[in-house]
């Protein structure tokens, strides 16, 4: 029979273990202790804090959470990279400053350059996930946390890609190599309209025209496929209405160049944007673009095979 002594002694042990557990969460294997940590530091522990578009959730927007890829919080400062151009350059990788922040217990208390005042909720999922949670537009967006050394800047350009296309007020042709002769040949200017997602225009002005005199021959829409087991590469189909669809393979070679190879003429096309739109917040731009959740579909690469185009 046990004594009054060791009754008590394991009423105490089953007391620190069950403290011990409401103070710890488990996830993937690691303990995160969510008493010996604040929220100041928890969002310094890592140098970028990528907003994951695709897992927002609610049926409002946040205009400036919308606008950005990532987030970084430095003593006190707000910084966000709203562009894909100069991802990894532009303030050592942080981006542009475009804020201040200070914390309250759970909330994030934002001083918005343009908004003003906003607070958030924070929601800590694991080390390096956080969901901001905005109660008054019934919003939440989630985030993924990275060091600057970790974080793969060339992929960010791939998983938003329709994005980068929207970052130039006008694409130009640089560079056209092998293939037979086509109709594609003749265009020589494309954009991608910020304002309306899926509308893309072209022009057949001379290479020598500036962007500011172009005249836009043609209006129709785009649209971006995932290529099966494929990261790096992209199909982009350009709709011609009547004539068909043109359909390249979209690879990007830095944050000025894409590379479009056209497989119906074995065509390779090199496009050089030009006229950098720089979004820093809506309000401050009349060019004005929207995120919205991508699911792209899935296509097969194709061999590459020498044949004239049946646009005529």
């Amino acid at each position: 029979m046990k004594t009054a002594k060791q009754n008590l002694r394991l009423i105490v042990i089953l007391l620190i273990t069950a403290f011990t557990f409401t103070s710890c969460i488990v996830i993937e294997d690691d303990f995160i202790d969510i008493n010996s940590i604040s929220l100041n530091q928890l969002l310094q522990t890592k140098d970028l804090w990528y907003i994951d578009y695709n897992a927002t959730e609610g049926t409002g927007d946040n205009r400036f959470l919308s606008l950005a890829f990532t987030l970084s919080f430095r003593n006190g400062n707000l910084f966000a990279n709203n562009n894909l151009v100069g991802l990894g350059n532009v303030g050592n990788g942080y981006g542009d400053q475009i804020g201040y922040y200070n914390t309250n217990g759970i909330i994030l208390e934002i001083e918005h350059d343009l908004d003003g005042f906003i607070d958030l909720e924070v929601i800590q999922i694991a080390s390096n996930r956080i969901k901001l949670r905005d109660n008054y537009n019934h919003v939440t967006y989630s985030l993924i946390g990275y060091n600057v050394n970790q974080f793969d800047y060339d992929q960010v350009f791939y998983d938003n890609i329709e994005y980068f296309l929207q970052e130039y007020i006008a694409w130009k042709k640089t560079g056209t190599f092998n293939g037979v002769e086509n109709d594609f040949d003749n265009e020589n200017f494309l954009a991608y309209i910020p304002e309306d997602r899926n509308s893309f225009q072209s022009s057949q002005d001379n290479l020598d025209t500036s962007i500011v005199d172009l005249l836009w021959d043609f209006r129709g829409e785009y649209e971006v496929f995932d290529v099966q087991g494929t990261a790096n590469l992209k199909i982009l189909t350009l709709d011609y209405d009547s004539y068909g669809n043109e359909e390249f393979e979209l690879t990007v070679t830095d944050d000025r160049s894409i590379s479009l190879y056209h497989n119906s003429s074995d065509t390779t096309y090199e496009f050089t944007g030009r006229g950098l739109i720089i979004y820093k917040n809506d309000s401050t731009n009349p060019i004005q673009r929207k995120r919205f959740k991508v699911n792209r579909k899935v296509k097969v690469k194709k061999e590459h095979l020498t044949k004239t185009s049946n646009r005529k």
